[in-house]
C-alpha cells in the first residue's frame, strides 16, 4: 500500500526519474527527448492549476508513480471530458499502485464535475522490446472501453505504432449540466 498525495513543482525531478526511461526506452511515450526539469515544472504548474496531479509515495516518501488529468480538447463544450495519464516506476508495476492512483484520480475528477475519462494509449499489433499492450489491459481492468484506433500514427525506434483511445464514463450526462469546478480538486 502506498500513500497518495498532491504533486508539487518540487516533485519534478522525482517524476522525471520515472518518466525518463519511458521516453528513452519505450514507445509508451511518443516523446523522443526527456523534457528538461524546468519544462516538467511548467507542465506540473499548468496541469495542476485546473486538474488533479497525484503521486504515490512509499513510507519513506519516495515517489513510485504519478497520474494526472489534462484538457481533452480546448473548446468549452469539451469541459466535462479529460485525458488521463499514468506512469509507474517500471519495477513497481503490478503491485496495485496504478489502480490506487487511478481510483484517487477518478474520485477527484468526479467531485469536480467531470463526466468522461479518455486515455490515449500507444498500441502494437505485435509486441516488441519497446512496447507491450499492458497499458490497454490495465485500462480495461479499470473499466475503460475501446472507442477508436489511429493506425500507424506514431513512429519511434524505426517502428510504426498505433494509437488507441479508450474511455470511461464516470458521471451522468444531464441536459442542464453543472459547470466543471476547475482547480477545485482534493484527494
Amino acid at each position: 500500500m502506498c500513500i497518495i498525495e498532491r504533486v508539487t513543482e518540487e516533485d519534478a525531478a522525482g517524476l522525471l526519474e520515472i518518466y525518463g526511461p519511458y521516453v528513452l526506452e519505450t514507445a509508451i511515450s511518443f516523446e523522443y527527448q526527456v523534457p528538461s526539469l524546468e519544462e516538467f515544472r511548467e507542465r506540473i504548474r499548468t496541469i495542476s492549476a485546473k486538474y488533479p496531479y497525484l503521486k504515490a509515495v512509499d513510507e519513506q516518501g519516495k515517489i513510485l508513480g504519478y497520474a494526472y488529468a489534462g484538457t481533452f480538447k480546448s473548446r468549452t463544450a469539451y469541459d466535462w471530458a479529460v485525458e488521463t495519464t499514468i506512469y509507474v516506476r517500471r519495477e513497481c508495476r503490478g503491485m496495485g499502485m496504478g489502480r490506487q492512483l487511478y481510483e484517487s484520480l477518478e474520485q477527484s475528477l468526479k467531485a469536480m464535475g467531470i463526466c468522461n475519462l479518455n486515455a490515449c494509449i500507444a498500441y502494437t499489433p505485435c509486441e516488441d522490446p519497446h512496447l507491450t499492450n499492458d497499458s490497454m489491459y490495465f485500462h480495461e481492468k479499470m473499466g475503460y472501453k475501446m472507442v477508436g484506433t489511429f493506425h500507424r500514427c506514431g513512429y519511434k525506434f524505426h517502428t510504426w505504432y498505433d494509437m488507441i483511445w479508450m474511455e470511461k464514463l464516470i458521471a451522468p450526462h444531464e441536459q442542464n449540466q453543472s459547470p466543471v469546478r476547475f482547480g477545485e480538486w482534493t484527494i
